[in-house]
């Protein structure tokens, strides 16, 4: 039994940069837990959603994800919409913060207000570029000639984990923001709609690939597959991963988004339009 258990939590294939950035992340949301006041039910969603990253990413779920198209959606899926959701809503910014060594903390400010990080953030951060970096990652790495190239170069299939994961955090990270814009990025009532629109060509493509009648993805015979299932079927499978369960997922962050645009209407941050004086009509008799 033990072996057994060993086999699931040795990671498939072992990477000190993953481990490393793991470790410090929990380290510093430790100890900024242990300053601030966080409640129990945010701390449940940032380390449920850490666990799914280093389950997805360093254990033995990542051989099943290689050999597997299905699996691979599931792992797509939690790196891309699940984790990075359950991370952004636990909202981890000030707790990583408070976890920092205090000189650590003055030079992240520092470096806040600097030209360089405000041009950069411009760009990476804004939300029409995370938007559709979000949908397009999901695309390019679904096209059959990428999904072959990744499978077959380690340093592109880490690369396209690394990726999606990135790009799901940027993008949960300005839908469902607590402050109005500004200073947030995205104005409240378009957070409650992107994920509507940003679900819609996921659907689509998961519909594509469901109702195929061709195998898309060889490379996984090539790879060898890990269930001896027809391949239409596990394909069709992970077609409809990619269309109900990751939709589903969207639609709760559009929940969330909604909860918090309530919230700032309820407390008046919403920013109010001037109201214009009504013209009277002068009539000279």
């Amino acid at each position: 039994m033990p072996s057994v258990a060993m086999k699931w939590i040795v990671p498939w294939e072992f990477s000190w940069v993953f481990l490393v950035l793991f470790v410090g992340a929990a380290w510093l949301y430790v100890r900024g837990a242990r300053r601030l006041r966080v409640p129990p039910a945010r701390q449940a969603a940032f380390w449920v959603g850490m666990t799914i990253v280093y389950v997805a990413l360093h254990t033995y779920f990542d051989y099943y994800a290689e050999h597997e198209f299905f699996m691979h959606r599931i792992q797509q899926v939690l790196l891309h919409h699940l984790a990075p959701l359950l991370i952004v809503a636990a909202y981890p910014g000030s707790v990583l913060r408070a976890g920092l060594p205090l000189a650590w903390r003055v030079r992240l400010r520092r470096t806040g207000h600097s030209l360089a990080w405000r041009a950069f953030s411009a760009v990476a951060l804004n939300p029409a570029f995370v938007t559709a970096s979000f949908v397009a990652l999901i695309l390019v790495w679904l096209i059959p000639d990428m999904q072959t190239l990744a499978m077959l170069d380690w340093r592109l299939y880490r690369l396209m984990n690394w990726s999606m994961m990135i790009s799901g955090l940027a993008y949960w990270w300005i839908v469902l923001d607590h402050r109005p814009k500004p200073p947030g990025r995205m104005a409240p009532g378009w957070r409650v709609l992107s994920p509507a629109i940003t679900m819609t060509p996921q659907i689509v493509a998961g519909a594509i690939v469901t109702f195929s009648k061709t195998d898309l993805y060889p490379i996984f015979e090539i790879c060898g597959r890990a269930f001896t299932m027809n391949v239409l079927t596990g394909q069709l499978i992970g077609g409809v991963i990619m269309w109900v369960p990751a939709a589903m997922i969207e639609s709760a962050g559009g929940l969330l988004a909604l909860q918090q645009w309530l919230r700032l209407s309820r407390n008046g941050r919403l920013p109010r339009r001037p109201v214009h004086p009504r013209r009277h009509t002068v009539t000279h008799s």
